[in-house]
C-alpha cells in the first residue's frame, strides 16, 4: 500500500546465548525503562546514534568509555563495565560464531571468494583495510580488535594437524586495490608462501572462465568429523549457514565445477606472481 511505512522492529536478542547479546539487551532494557529513544540516549551520552544502535543489536562492542557512561546514565553501579569485561572476549558477533566453530573443528575447508582475499589468507594490513571498508564509522580500537581476531584464526593453518584447505580465488581479488600497491604486493607474496604449504591448495579462477553459479559472493564448505558437511554463503552484508543435505550437495557440485574451471595450482602461482610484480612496479595491474 502506497505511503505505508512498516514500524521499526528492533533486532531480537538472546541474552542467554551470548555476552554480547546480554550487553545489548541490558542497554535496551534500561533505555526502555527510562523511556528513552536511541536518539535521546545518544544525545545524553554524546555518542554516535548509529554506533549505539549496532552495539544494542549485538553487532559490535564498544572499545572506549561507553560502559562507564552507561553506568553513570542509568545508575547501574558498574553493571555495564562488568558485562563489557566478559563480552569483549567474544570478538565475533553471534551470527558468525557458529561459522567460526565449524572452522575450528573442520578437517577440510573448501572456499571460493570472488570479492576479496579470504580472511584465513589475509595479511594484517589487508585485514585492516577490508574491515575498515566494511565498518567506516567504527572506532579504531574496534577495528584493531577485529583484525587481531581475524589473524588469530589463521593459527589453525599452522597447527600440527591442520585442516586441508582448498582456496579458489577469483582473479578480481588479485587485481582490486585495497590499501595501496605495497599492501597488495605483500598480500601477493603471502599468498605465494601459503601456497607452498602441503595442506593448502590455491587456484585462481581467471576472468576468461566467464559466468558461474557462485558469482557475486563467497562459498565455503566445511568437513567436520562425524557430522554432515556444512556450507556457508556470504555476501557483503549477510551470511547464511546451509545444513540441508540436498542444498549442500548442490553447492558442493557448484564448487567442484569451479575447481575444474580454475587454473591448475602451478599456473595459478604464475598469475599471483604476475600480480605481485604489477603491484611492485606501482603500475596499473594488467587485465
Amino acid at each position: 500500500m502506497e505511503g505505508y511505512a512498516m514500524p521499526f522492529q528492533p533486532r531480537e536478542l538472546f541474552p542467554d546465548r551470548s555476552a554480547r547479546d546480554l550487553f545489548g539487551a541490558e542497554i535496551r532494557r534500561h533505555r526502555e525503562k527510562a523511556d528513552m529513544s536511541l536518539r535521546r540516549l545518544s544525545e545524553v551520552l554524546n555518542y554516535s546514534k548509529s554506533h549505539l544502535a549496532r552495539i544494542e543489536a549485538a553487532e559490535c562492542l564498544p572499545y572506549d568509555d561507553l560502559p562507564a557512561k552507561l553506568d553513570a546514565c542509568f545508575g547501574t553501579d558498574g553493571l555495564f563495565a562488568r558485562l563489557h569485561a566478559v563480552a569483549k572476549n567474544e570478538p565475533f558477533p553471534g551470527k558468525f560464531r557458529r561459522v567460526i566453530e565449524f572452522e575450528k573443528q573442520a578437517v577440510a575447508i573448501e572456499q571460493y571468494s570472488c570479492a576479496t582475499i579470504p580472511g584465513l589468507l589475509q595479511t594484517p594490513d589487508l585485514a585492516k583495510e577490508s574491515l575498515r571498508c566494511g565498518n567506516r564509522h567504527a572506532p579504531d580500537a574496534e577495528i584493531d580488535a577485529l583484525v587481531k581476531a581475524r589473524i588469530e584464526r589463521q593459527a589453525r593453518l599452522g597447527e600440527a594437524k591442520p585442516p586441508h584447505c582448498w582456496f579458489i580465488l577469483d582473479e578480481a581479488v588479485l587485481r582490486r586495490a585495497a590499501g595501496g600497491a605495497e599492501v597488495m604486493r605483500r598480500q601477493m607474496a603471502s599468498l605465494l608462501k601459503r601456497g607452498t604449504q602441503a595442506h593448502v591448495t590455491l587456484q585462481v579462477l581467471p576472468f576468461s572462465a566467464g559466468q558461474h553459479a557462485e558469482a557475486g559472493g563467497s562459498l565455503t564448505l566445511y568437513t567436520v568429523p562425524d557430522a554432515p558437511k556444512v556450507a556457508y554463503e556470504e555476501g557483503s552484508r549477510s551470511g547464511t549457514i546451509i545444513e540441508d543435505r540436498e542444498a549442500v550437495a548442490e553447492l558442493q557440485a557448484n564448487y567442484d565445477l569451479l575447481r575444474a574451471m580454475a587454473l591448475p595450482p602451478r599456473d595459478s602461482e604464475a598469475v599471483i606472481r604476475a600480480a605481485m610484480e604489477d603491484w611492485s612496479s606501482c603500475q596499473p595491474p594488467r587485465t
